[in-house]
């Protein structure tokens, strides 16, 4: 067994060395002159989103703690991001994968995890996901990766190239290395504790800013210190918000968070797109919104800086919800006042 085990750590670490770092696209928004707003774009992964870092970092931890054989089923709860990625590396390395996720999951999602010979386990809610892949697991004597309770510990948080250390040697160059702040919404929390921890770990300035959606959690945890807090539903957002606070999730490590209108997530993506003509996952609507808003706060108070936010995936998954109007105007709602508001930050 220890021999497959070395050839699948091979494998997975043979695909990091072919990888090339994400761009941090810089956005020129005039009227915030003094203040330089980046992207960092993961949607150029190999499997097209941020969750390429994480599927990868779950894997290697599962195989280096011996929780994966040549004769195990991965299963993972997963609105469609992580389980893309993982289904991806799972096929990668040989071993059957399942993905537990909600009905109404982007089709292009779907058909990118069966692309890689990956099922689809589908239940009617986001907090059915968890215990239906228990249950699952329990049947058939799989593994399951459980995203929401390993992410924050499966990554190096001191370096070894993870996001934190790519986005500081990116803005060595820059006018404002050490940016002000970095925006991260959270999903499984892993990426928001990967951020912060190493922020504290090199003593940076840099305040970590989570951004929240409706219909989760995480915001009113922790504002309220109370990890015990649940919801019914899900959030619209795919990828980010949850319905009760995941065991990643780690608020110690955060400066301050931000809840942000599910209607000003979809209608920034709509704005970026008319800028740098590229389509974005609503998630980063969220992400760039609330960095926006940190930028319109320094901008009142004089201050100069940097700030980073996240590209978490492309829009193309998204043509059948969040770029499909009549689909917006039935889920979402209006987002025509968010869209003025877009526009007079960038006309000023």
């Amino acid at each position: 067994m220890k021999s497959w085990v070395y050839g699948a750590i091979k494998k997975i670490s043979a695909d990091y060395q072919r990888s090339a770092d994400t761009h941090l696209i810089k956005l020129d928004i005039p009227s915030l002159s003094g203040i330089d707003l980046y992207l960092k774009d993961e949607s150029t992964h190999p499997t097209g989103s941020l969750k390429h870092r994480l599927a990868r970092s779950l894997f290697l931890y599962a195989l280096c703690n011996g929780k994966i054989t040549s004769e195990t089923t991965v299963v993972e709860a997963s609105s469609g991001s992580t389980a893309v990625s993982e289904a991806c590396f799972a096929r990668m390395i040989g071993v059957p994968f399942i993905a537990v996720m909600p009905r109404n999951t982007a089709r292009s999602k779907i058909k990118q995890i069966e692309l890689y010979g990956g099922r689809c386990h589908f239940v009617d809610s986001a907090t059915q996901m968890r215990e239906t892949s228990l249950e699952l697991v329990s049947s058939i004597d799989g593994y399951f990766m459980d995203q929401f309770t390993y992410a924050e510990r499966a990554t190096d948080w001191r370096g070894n190239n993870n996001i934190a250390e790519s986005i500081f040697n990116q803005l060595e160059q820059e006018p404002h290395p050490v940016p002000h702040s970095i925006i991260m919404s959270s999903g499984t929390g892993g990426t928001s504790a990967t951020i912060g921890r190493y922020i504290h770990y090199k003593g940076y300035e840099t305040k970590l800013v989570v951004v929240d959606p409706e219909n989760s959690v995480f915001y009113d945890s922790f504002m309220m210190h109370d990890r015990s807090l649940t919801l019914k539903t899900g959030s619209r957002i795919e990828g980010i918000g949850r319905p009760q606070v995941e065991p990643s999730f780690q608020p110690d490590v955060i400066d301050s968070m931000t809840q942000v209108p599910d209607a000003a997530s979809v209608a920034t993506i709509l704005w970026l797109e008319s800028i740098i003509g590229r389509k974005a996952g609503a998630s980063t609507g969220t992400n760039l919104w609330g960095a926006l808003d940190v930028a319109i706060k320094m901008k009142a108070e004089n201050q100069q800086g940097s700030i980073v936010t996240l590209m978490c995936d492309s829009g193309e998954r998204y043509l059948d919800t969040y770029y499909d109007s009549v689909w917006v105007e039935n889920n979402i709602g209006d987002v025509s006042p968010y869209l003025d508001q877009l526009n007079k930050i960038y006309t000023v």
